[in-house]
């Protein structure tokens, strides 16, 4: 066997801590990577108080479903991480795999990592990033994943794994969650191994080809989802002629 010369990311590289309760695990690691923290550590609660989404929308947080954050320092070159987020999305959706049972409705990712089941959203996937003071950059990786609560969501339809048939804990889904993501971030390599990762996220894709909104901080945009390109944008055919790239929007269906 060759090797490639490059170091592989295992399980023994990451750390967990789990809490009882936290104001955001988000906030946690970010705490930690201020105080020096070296990175690579996922940190779970069973209850947040102050839990958000993207947009800084709240993130109702009660017991019986996962919440856990993944704090990455200097993971990759600046211009590598806009790729990350569908690294993330693959792992979350091959461990939530691991634990819904055969015959299952689909299990989807939303551009660019939403997690639905059956077109309902199930998890949520909130990337943010900090530069520290000694120079290093401070990348935290939230996941919110529904098991057996479901809070109202009045954005989107939304679903949990009970109602799937899955009997799966939120512990036993997040050591699903610790395997996939060591497995994918090797696999994405700092960024290296986009092109891989973007096959798989379109292998998972949904939506791909149907007419879809894109809402913009400062409009709305409609047209036909064609995909994304290898950089993980989001390709929307306007049909005026030209596809738009979208680096950053919440996507509806029909």
């Amino acid at each position: 066997m060759v090797s490639d010369g490059r170091r592989r990311i295992s399980l023994g590289d990451f750390r967990h801590e789990a809490l009882s309760e936290t104001s955001s695990t988000n906030n946690e690691c970010l705490a930690r990577a201020r105080a020096g923290d070296g990175g690579n550590l996922w940190v779970t609660a069973e209850r947040q108080t102050g839990g958000r989404g993207r947009r800084g929308r709240l993130w109702v947080s009660e017991r019986g479903n996962l919440y856990a954050s993944l704090l990455l320092i200097d993971p990759a070159p600046m211009e590598c991480l806009s790729s990350l987020p569908l690294a993330v999305a693959v792992a979350v959706h091959q461990a939530i795999r691991q634990v819904l049972p055969p015959g299952a409705e689909p299990l989807e990712v939303k551009w660019p990592n939403d997690i639905l089941i059956g077109r309902k959203k199930t998890c949520g996937i909130l990337v943010e990033g900090e530069r520290l003071p000694d120079g290093r950059y401070a990348l935290i990786v939230g996941i919110g994943i529904n098991v057996s609560v479901m809070p109202d969501n009045p954005l989107y339809p939304v679903t949990c794994l009970r109602q799937h048939a899955s009997a799966a804990s939120p512990e036993e889904l997040f050591a699903h969650l610790f395997a996939a993501m060591a497995d994918v971030l090797d696999q994405w390599d700092e960024g290296r191994g986009i092109a891989e990762i973007t096959a798989r996220w379109r292998a998972i894709a949904c939506g791909i080809g149907e007419k879809i909104t894109v809402n913009l901080p400062d409009r709305s945009i409609s047209g036909q989802f064609a995909g994304i390109d290898d950089n993980g944008l989001l390709m929307l055919d306007t049909g005026t002629g030209r596809i738009m790239p979208i680096a950053a929007g919440d996507v509806f269906f029909g």
